[in-house]
């Protein structure tokens, strides 16, 4: 058996070995993913923006400005999802955020759809 001093350099070589192997293996979310996700995260305040001018469109007729602002965060959302799925290499899984760029895709398009309906139920109809 080893006296406890002498086994403490060892356990400390060995943890500084784990955490050195566990650094250079770390998967985070890199640029692949990162794009496609801040497009879905755009396109899903355009789909919020979209319903609530919506409500108030409906409401008070007015919203006119938040729908104008829900189509253009979904074209945005619809512009660098489709850009991004159209220059990621690879497939579903690979890492690249293909699948990211078709959920901000879809996203982005039902913000333009929700901003469209909001603004077209807020036109102001001349008395």
């Amino acid at each position: 058996m080893s006296s406890p001093e002498a086994l403490f350099p060892e356990v400390l070589a060995a943890a500084q070995d784990a955490a050195q192997n566990a650094a250079q293996n770390a998967e985070g979310i890199g640029t692949g993913r990162l794009l496609p996700t801040v497009a879905a995260l755009v396109g899903l305040v355009g789909v919020v923006l979209g319903v609530l001018a919506l409500r108030a469109a409906r409401s008070s007729g007015g919203g006119r400005g938040g729908a104008i602002a829900a189509g253009v965060a979904g074209l945005v959302a619809l512009a660098v999802g489709g850009l991004h799925y159209a220059n990621s290499a690879g497939g579903f899984g690979t890492g690249n955020g293909r699948a990211g760029a078709i959920v901000a895709m879809v996203v982005g398009l039902a913000g333009m759809v929700l901003g469209g309906l909001a603004l077209a139920r807020s036109r102001r109809v001349p008395a």
